[in-house]
């Protein structure tokens, strides 16, 4: 919570993202027993797997286990998995749009807000808990594309075509969103992350004109505590989410930290270890873990993370490992 702050740290803190998943066992053997959805509702599975993969690894952060599409089944739409989130009734007219219902996050998501609970009783008081969100164009993504997608085509043109119509959706969802990461933060998060997994896709002038204005009003209407925001796939909209708030700016593997520093002009970031770096031998690994906490160059306001989340096929012992290697490299 210092290097949120941009205050002095002993060492640099780290914790990684997904880092409850299919890459460890103990997750994998909860998940051989429960669908998808039903681990993400069900707040004793949810905490056990958060705890879990935090304990495992040494992370400075437990982040609640949880999905980004989830907030969108309250809206009316009819999510499963399948190799991923699937949308079965996408949003692809202003009728659709205007079907949309307003969740009330506070009973819709009750469930988070009983997992995050259960999580920061059984966490060390030490350890913060974060939660997360799914950013608005990523969930508007979801929402018109039906699920994941290469070139957005659908969503590009609705944008494109219909900005009345796409400004519209994105009203729609951004006030839940606000609402709900209002919800994590009174639910005993002490911070919260905006994920927008997509937004690279997008030009700067594009984001600036479709998605700036929501993530701003967003970010204006949360209150009590830190907000990270992240975007991958562009190291271009820097600035832009920059300006669009949040207490950390997360940095993807695309850049390295001190060129992103100049653009942050120091405001703490959070980042960007190449999630495939995880992936090879010991000796290189931590090489390129150096060559992060060069780049960060011992600033305060640095929290040590990857650039995406971890990646299923990584083995356990190089996740540990690199805490391990982070804690003692950055130990002043």
């Amino acid at each position: 919570m210092k290097a949120c702050r941009g205050e002095p740290v002993p060492y640099t803190p780290i914790w990684l993202m997904r880092q409850a998943g299919r890459y460890m066992k103990e997750y994998r053997d909860v998940r051989a027993k429960v669908s998808m959805i039903e681990l993400c509702k069900n707040p004793d599975l949810a905490t056990e797997v958060t705890v879990t993969a935090r304990n495992r690894i040494g992370a400075d952060a437990a982040i609640i286990f949880s999905d980004l599409p989830l907030i969108l089944e309250p809206m009316g739409l009819q999510l499963t998995y399948d190799e991923g989130p699937q949308i079965h009734n996408p949003v692809r007219t202003l009728e659709d749009i205007d079907r949309l219902r307003a969740p009330d996050t506070k009973s819709d998501m009750a469930f988070m807000s009983e997992a995050l609970q259960q999580t920061r009783d059984e966490l060390p008081p030490d350890i913060p808990l974060l939660g997360f969100v799914g950013a608005p164009f990523t969930l508007a993504s979801y929402m018109i594309e039906g699920g994941g997608s290469k070139n957005y085509e659908h969503t590009k043109k609705l944008m494109l075509d219909e900005p009345d119509a796409w400004h519209h959706l994105m009203e729609k969802v951004s006030q839940p969103i606000a609402d709900y990461m209002n919800q994590q933060l009174a639910s005993g998060a002490q911070a919260v992350q905006i994920f927008d997994s997509w937004a690279g896709c997008m030009t700067p002038s594009m984001y600036h004109k479709y998605v700036f204005p929501h993530v701003k009003g967003i970010i204006d209407k949360v209150t009590g505590g830190i907000v990270i925001n992240f975007a991958t796939g562009n190291p271009a909209l820097l600035p832009l989410l920059d300006a669009a708030g949040g207490d950390v700016i997360g940095i993807d593997y695309r850049i390295d930290l001190d060129a992103a520093r100049k653009i942050l002009d120091g405001k703490p970031m959070q980042g960007n270890l190449d999630p495939c770096a995880l992936l090879a031998e010991r000796k290189p690994l931590l090489a390129e873990a150096g060559k992060v906490l060069e780049h960060a160059g011992g600033q305060p306001g640095h929290i040590f993370n990857l650039g995406h989340g971890i990646l299923k096929e990584t083995p356990v012992d190089n996740v540990i490992a690199l805490v391990d290697y982070v804690h003692e490299e950055s130990n002043a």
